[in-house]
């Protein structure tokens, strides 16, 4: 099976100029617990498969993608000017073939585009930075009626296997209040939380409400994605955009 049977087409309405993919853990030459198309270059696995697996990769896009130093901070890299391994959570481009990414496992990937096709963005929303508010900086960053824009959730932890503290609750429900139909009660003050319906509800309140994806569980689901909270060593999958 070649590496592009192995990758996600987000299915979305998307103009024709804008291209994505998904990537799962599938389809590159990493050896256990990293197998096998890891594309973190921070997790342990041995630099050269890394490099391997960007490379194969690079074959189906236009360019070298702008790879992120990510912190789980609300920073916006843009692609058109990009620096070497901007420390940002979040990237946009308007210029034909500049590649934005980001990296995740189990932390949800947001794709975002408007309708005439002129920028795109992705962002790395795990708890703190949908908290933090990375989607809205992102959407701020790419300069257009936050009406014209559409999302895609990519494969995220499930609700189910996401037990937060009472902080994480916290930190969304001072913000947006409707936050908490996002969290169900678990023991000891714990809770679980719906990443899927924070990112929606954040899209929602900025006007966006062309939202669609977000039915995966990377935790869940262990032959196809990485899941840091399952294995802890684990890999990481990339979520790609750009114009073509």
């Amino acid at each position: 099976m070649s590496l592009r049977e192995h990758l996600i087409v987000p299915d979305w309405p998307a103009p024709a100029t804008v291209r994505s993919l998904q990537t799962t853990r599938a389809g590159g030459i990493s050896r256990a617990p990293y197998d096998s198309l890891n594309l973190g270059d921070h997790v342990g696995d041995a630099p050269l498969a890394v490099e391997r697996n960007r490379m194969l990769l690079n074959g189906l896009l236009p360019s070298e993608p702008v790879w992120l130093n990510q912190v789980h901070g609300t920073t916006v890299a843009n692609a058109d000017s990009a620096s070497c391994l901007p420390q940002a959570d979040a990237c946009i481009a308007r210029h034909r073939a500049a590649v934005c990414v980001v990296m995740t496992a189990d932390c949800l990937p947001v794709l975002l585009c408007d309708t005439q096709g002129s920028v795109v963005g992705v962002a790395h929303a795990g708890w703190k930075g949908l908290a933090a508010g990375v989607i809205e900086a992102t959407v701020k960053s790419m300069d257009v009626a936050p009406e014209t824009v559409m999302a895609w959730l990519g494969p995220a932890i499930s609700q189910d296997a996401f037990e937060v503290g009472d902080e994480v609750r916290a930190a969304f429900v001072a913000v947006q209040p409707q936050a908490a139909s996002a969290f169900v009660a678990g023991q000891g003050g714990k809770w679980f939380a719906d990443l899927y319906t924070l990112a929606r509800l954040r899209l929602n309140a900025l006007g966006i409400t062309r939202v669609y994806g977000g039915g995966s569980c990377t935790f869940r689901e262990r032959e196809q994605y990485y899941s840091y909270r399952r294995d802890g060593a684990t890999g990481r999958m990339g979520t790609f955009i750009w114009l073509e």
